[in-house]
């Protein structure tokens, strides 16, 4: 989905949103800070594979999953990191790593930190390295229909 895509959707829908460039960044703490925003607002996605199946856990940028809790929320007998490679054409319009949080649209779950669901703004990469969205995080709560779990460390 690339920005145009994204933008489109969040347009249709009508919701209000901030498109913010910034320099070259690669992890998301280098995001947050050439975008000048919080770390805890900016939401990074981490691919995991929850009994096999793709699916999308997005957190605060200074935290980590953790993969056991997370399998015991879901209640999952497996969850694992999955690879780049084992992502990377599922979202063939994004650069590697930076795809946006929004599982339901390439068909897959999509986990939420408790501590995102708490701000009232959610930042996010746009599919590039050198773009991020801030909107409120209850619109996205309602496009993206996320699962809010403790998985955060």
């Amino acid at each position: 989905m690339p920005i145009r895509k994204l933008k489109q959707l969040l347009d249709d829908r009508r919701v209000k949103y901030v498109s913010v460039r910034h320099s070259p960044a690669y992890t998301a703490q280098e995001v947050a800070a050439s975008a000048h925003i919080s770390g805890y607002e900016l939401a990074k996605t981490v691919m995991v594979k929850v009994d096999g199946r793709m699916a999308m856990a997005v957190l605060p940028a200074p935290l980590h999953v953790d993969l056991r809790h997370l399998q015991e929320l879901t209640g999952a007998d497996q969850v694992t990191l999955a690879s780049e490679a084992e992502f990377k054409a599922l979202f063939p319009e994004c650069e590697p790593g930076a795809m946006p949080p929004f599982g339901a649209l390439y068909g897959m779950e999509t986990y939420v930190a408790e501590r995102l669901a708490e701000d009232e703004y959610i930042a996010f990469n746009a599919g590039t390295h050198t773009e991020l969205i801030r909107m409120r995080y209850r619109d996205f709560e309602q496009l993206a229909d996320p699962k809010v779990l403790g998985f955060a460390r």
